[in-house]
This record gives C-alpha cells, sequence and structure tokens, in this order.
C-alpha cells in the first residue's frame, strides 16, 4: 500500500479510538529499521506509524553532515516507495522537536510538503510533533497554534505536549517532578485555544507518569486515570466533539494492564522506541560475542585471540603455538623475562613490545624480520 494520505491517517485515528486500540508509532534510525518495522507490521497484519526523532534524522544524513531534515526526508521517500511492497497503511511522522529545533526540523519538513503539494505530488509526510512541554503553556500554545494553523493549509496533523515525559530521548531530558502529569485545568486550554482553528487537527500527548526508556517493574509510577480526569473536563466543557486523541509517550517496558487502561481513555497512538532499540542491538551484540572469530577473520582464516596476565598460562600457549620451549632473555636480569617467537604474515618488518608486570621495569623494543629478532634495545 502506499503510505496513508490526510484522509485514510484520519480514518485509522478514528478507528483506533472507536476500536479502543491503539496505533505503534515506532521510531527509525535507518532505511534498515524502517525496512524492520513495515515487516513487523506486516507479518502483524496490522497498520502503524513509522517516525523520526531529532537525533534519527541527524542519523540518517550522515554524521559528516548531521542535517535532521535532510535524513528525514531520506527515510521518508525510502518508505514511500517500500510501502508499496506490503499490504498494510503506515502513515510518516516526526518525534519530539523542541521549540530551538523546529527551523532544523518541522519547518524544513512543512516547507518540503509545500513544495510538493505545489507540484501536485503527495505529502512527504502525515503528521508532526512539536514538543514545548519545556515552556511555559502559553508560550506552548502560541507556537503550537501558528504551527496548526499553517499545518491546516496543508493536510498535516500536528502533536503537542503537555507536561513532561521523564528520562531522556536525543540528549534532551525530562525532569521529574509534577510536570510529569497533565493536570484538567491545562487540557481545558489547549481545547480553548486549538478547537478554535479551522481545519486543524491535532493530538495530544498528555503525560501521567511517562517515562522514556525502559525500566525495572515497579519503578515508573504510571497514573492513566489523569486521562480520564482531563478527557471529562474537556467534555464537560466544550461536549463530546472535543475529546481528545491521545499519545502515549514512553511506552516500552509499560504494563499491560497500563496501556489498556490508557487507551480506554482515548489513546490512539502508542510510541516505541527503547524496546525496538534493543530487539535490533541485542542479536547483534549476541551474533558478535559468539562469533567472536569469525566476524574478524582476515583472508579466509580464523584466527583465535586470548589474553593472559599468568607468566605460566602465557608461557604454556606461546610453546603450543610455535611448539618451542621459551627461555630467559640472555643478558636480561629480572626474572620473568622470556623470549617469544612469533609467527607472523605482516610485512617484513614490524615492532614487538614487551611490557612488563612490573611497574618499575622498563619495556623493550624488540625489532623483528622474518628471519627473527635480531636486536633487543631495553628502556626505550
Amino acid at each position: 500500500m502506499p503510505v496513508a494520505d490526510y484522509k485514510i491517517y484520519g480514518e485509522m485515528l478514528d478507528r483506533a479510538r472507536k476500536g479502543h486500540f491503539a496505533y505503534p508509532a515506532i521510531n527509525v534510525t535507518s532505511l534498515t529499521t524502517a525496512n524492520a518495522v513495515l515487516k513487523g507490521l506486516a507479518e502483524s497484519k496490522s497498520d502503524g506509524i513509522i517516525q523520526v526523532s531529532t537525533g534519527g534524522g541527524t542519523f540518517a544524513s550522515g554524521l559528516a553532515v548531521k542535517d535532521m531534515a535532510l535524513g528525514a526526508i531520506s527515510i521518508a521517500e525510502h518508505v514511500h516507495r517500500a510501502s508499496q511492497r506490503y499490504p498494510i497503511y503506515v502513515a510518516l511522522h516526526t518525534d519530539h522537536c523542541q521549540a530551538d529545533k523546529l527551523d532544523q526540523l518541522v519547518i524544513p519538513l512543512v516547507e518540503e510538503t509545500e513544495r510538493r503539494r505545489a507540484a501536485g505530488t503527495p505529502n512527504l509526510f502525515n503528521s508532526h510533533m512539536f514538543d514545548g512541554s519545556a515552556l511555559p503553556l502559553k508560550e506552548n500554545l502560541d507556537i503550537a497554534v501558528k504551527l496548526l494553523e499553517r499545518f491546516g493549509k496543508n493536510d498535516l496533523i500536528l502533536e503537542i505536549e503537555t507536561g513532561v515525559v521523564g528520562g531522556e530521548e536525543d540528549g534532551v531530558k525530562g525532569e521529574a517532578g509534577a510536570k510529569l502529569y497533565t493536570t484538567p485545568e491545562d487540557t481545558l486550554e489547549v481545547a480553548r485555544r486549538l478547537n478554535a482553528i479551522k481545519g486543524g487537527r491535532y493530538l495530544l500527548a498528555a503525560t501521567f507518569g511517562n517515562v522514556h526508556g525502559v525500566y525495572k517493574p515497579g519503578h515508573v509510577k504510571l497514573k492513566p486515570s489523569i486521562l480520564k480526569d482531563c478527557q471529562d473536563a474537556v467534555v464537560k466543557q466544550y461536549g463530546e466533539q472535543a475529546r481528545f486523541y491521545l499519545v502515549f509517550h514512553g511506552g516500552s517496558g509499560s504494563e499491560l494492564r497500563d496501556i489498556h487502561e490508557a487507551i480506554d481513555y482515548g489513546v490512539v497512538k502508542m510510541n516505541i522506541d527503547t524496546d525496538t532499540q534493543y530487539a535490533f542491538t541485542r542479536p547483534i551484540a549476541n551474533h558478535m560475542m559468539k562469533n567472536y572469530d569469525g566476524v574478524l577473520k582476515v583472508d579466509g582464516e580464523v584466527e583465535r585471540s586470548s589474553t593472559t596476565d599468568k607468566p605460566e598460562e602465557m608461557r604454556r600457549w606461546m610453546t603450543e603455538i610455535e611448539g618451542i620451549v621459551l627461555g630467559p632473555v640472555p643478558g636480561f636480569a629480572p626474572s620473568g623475562e622470556f623470549t617469544v617467537r612469533v609467527k607472523s604474515d605482516l610485512p617484513a618488518r614490524f615492532v614487538l613490545l614487551f611490557i612488563p608486570w612490573d611497574r618499575d621495569t622498563p619495556w623493550a623494543r624488540v625489532p623483528l624480520d622474518a628471519g627473527g629478532p635480531d636486536a633487543h634495545d631495553p628502556g626505550n
């Protein structure tokens, strides 16, 4: 299927709220991770959301470039092509973008969408998040209003956040404390300001103790009932049509009962990042550790590497390699000095360094050639 357009994305969100489920919104940093999400969604027979953070976009652009908008565009263009090979819909979203990064990510991407629309081509992204949670609520919403007015003209959905998600993401730390919990008063002000904008559609990341990252069970104190309190206050004040479409941030490692309760109160999008980072990196680390020799082979040969700090083990190890008896170096008084002959395919000359166990003993530099040691020069 092609990437969902504005109409299909809206229908996806409506269906989630009506059916009491949430779409997985999974952060990606490369074509490899984007492909993994597409494959996983297809195997699960589920539509979903692929999203790029400021850090993910920066990484995807190349560490010599570090252009978060360019990296996000590169991933999005790939998803537009690759998604057509899968029998599911995906939407494209950008994750947390703080006020000081808007001109580096969200604004350039909106400008790219405007250029595409002027040329008669589909939107690149479906939605963008502005994270003004570190700002006073009025300043947060002042910026959100301007963005939503522009988004509404371009079939883009805005996501905003009130309160602060704890933990850390892309180097930005959320402070613990009262701001971890959105209040009904906060959400009433959100509804008053944003619902007045014609043609604007938005998602709200109201916080209820969420924390980025994965923690031991019981460490994170989620209070999904806060979402119910906020929804009830807004519906009472503005009517059922004002009920929020909510986003659950910091979803990795959450208890299933908390997830279900949050969904019951209107969550339609659940962000996942840390869990999928682990799913990606742990098999790689496991393979590297189990096949350490194989992944470091040179010229088709596997060399077994080992280290030791025990002289007797070193003596046995080197003896086994060369089949020679190790003995003291003539002229070397300190005990524990050994002659070591090493078979090597290195070029004609190289330097072998002997590092003593005793820090007071000078190290020796031994120049070697294909025929063996020709000198030793202690103390240099």
